[in-house]
């Protein structure tokens, strides 16, 4: 390996430091692009394995606006080179595409990084798996991934440890040990979430009733943290918050769930993440009606429902500030001049709202 410049790690430990603990009450912006997940489901063999790779070295892009509050380090044209993989739970959905935007950032910004982007075609443990396998045969010194499930692929990232990787969780995090996890902090943003219900509904002088929750699956454990976290902000009020509904792979679970609220006097509906915001608002406007929704993240067809007034407001996440960073800080790692492990970084969210659009 060649050398590298040593500025990355004095630019990295002043990172983290700034990067770290709670987020606090989020400015209300537009996002830069929108976000789409998607969820499906394939049986385990290595040839539904998706690749999109892609390689910078130098060109000097800036960091992305608006997301990432450090100012961009000076291009590195000489040193070490490094391999880094970011893995993702699919390469379909526009969120992950913005991690992998501000990845690419970083390395425009670092140099001499061969950088490329894997992920399985459906949310799935064991094809995430073999991606990570893979990685690590295609000799990956650093991982960043977004983990499918705490424990799932708890196996492939030991051996991809004992290979010498390095782990850097970005957005949803297993419970194996990494270098550190940058993501939202997910149960503040529940509770960030219940502040905006609980505004909508006052002023509607709504103070009491039944609010519905969806979720995607109890594997997913950002959306599950979201949803302790929007629960928790509404102990000691006088609403009560029915059971979870889980989509699955289906969202006429959400759908129908909805439809069934509202046949119930649902004052309003919480959706922890994409899918299910967009199926909460799809359903409501269908039903030819209205009610408080409250969702996550922010694509076409969750700002178009926004901007109906279908949709009271959603959650923004900062997905390229999630990328930009986590890669910079395995090339740190890799560098000798980042040591510690098991850190965490806030990457917080912003509230959209109609008024704001």
């Amino acid at each position: 390996m060649r050398k590298v410049s040593k500025w990355v790690g004095l630019f990295l430990s002043a990172l983290l430091l700034s990067g770290c603990g709670s987020a606090t009450t989020p400015e209300i912006i537009m996002p830069k692009e929108p976000l789409q997940p998607s969820v499906t489901s394939q049986e385990t063999d290595n040839s539904d394995i998706s690749q999109e790779n892609s390689t910078a070295q130098g060109s000097g892009t800036s960091s992305p606006s608006g997301e990432s509050s450090q100012p961009a380090p000076p291009q590195t044209s000489s040193g070490n080179s490094y391999t880094v993989y970011l893995i993702t739970m699919d390469l379909a959905d526009s969120y992950w595409q913005s991690i992998d935007q501000g990845c690419q950032s970083a390395v425009s910004e670092l140099g001499n990084i061969t950088y490329k982007w894997i992920g399985p075609d459906s949310h799935d443990d064991a094809l995430q798996s073999a991606c990570i396998d893979q990685a690590v045969s295609d000799g990956a010194d650093a991982i960043l991934i977004a983990a499918n499930s705490p424990e799932g692929i708890n196996a492939s990232l030991q051996a991809a440890s004992e290979a010498g990787c390095k782990i850097v969780y970005v957005d949803s995090a297993a419970s194996f040990d990494c270098v550190s996890a940058l993501a939202t902090d997910n149960e503040a943003a529940g509770a960030t979430a219940a502040e905006s219900m609980k505004e909508a509904l006052g002023a509607k002088g709504i103070t009491s009733g039944t609010i519905g929750v969806m979720g995607v699956t109890t594997d997913t454990s950002s959306c599950m943290a979201r949803k302790i976290g929007f629960r928790s902000a509404f102990e000691g009020t006088d609403f009560v918050l029915a059971d979870t509904v889980y989509m699955q792979d289906d969202v006429a679970n959400v759908k129908n769930a909805v439809s069934l609220g509202l046949e119930n006097g649902y004052v309003g509906f919480l959706g922890t993440n994409e899918g299910t915001s967009v199926a909460i608002g799809e359903a409501v406007k269908e039903a030819g009606t209205e009610s408080t929704i409250v969702g996550f993240d922010t694509s076409d067809a969750m700002l178009s429902l926004v901007s109906e007034g279908i949709v009271y407001a959603t959650m923004q996440q900062n997905p390229k500030t999630m990328g930009h960073d986590g890669l910079a800080i395995a090339v740190s790692t890799l560098e000798g001049t980042y040591t510690e492990i098991n850190t965490k970084t806030d990457t917080g969210v912003t509230v959209i709202t109609k008024d704001a659009m």
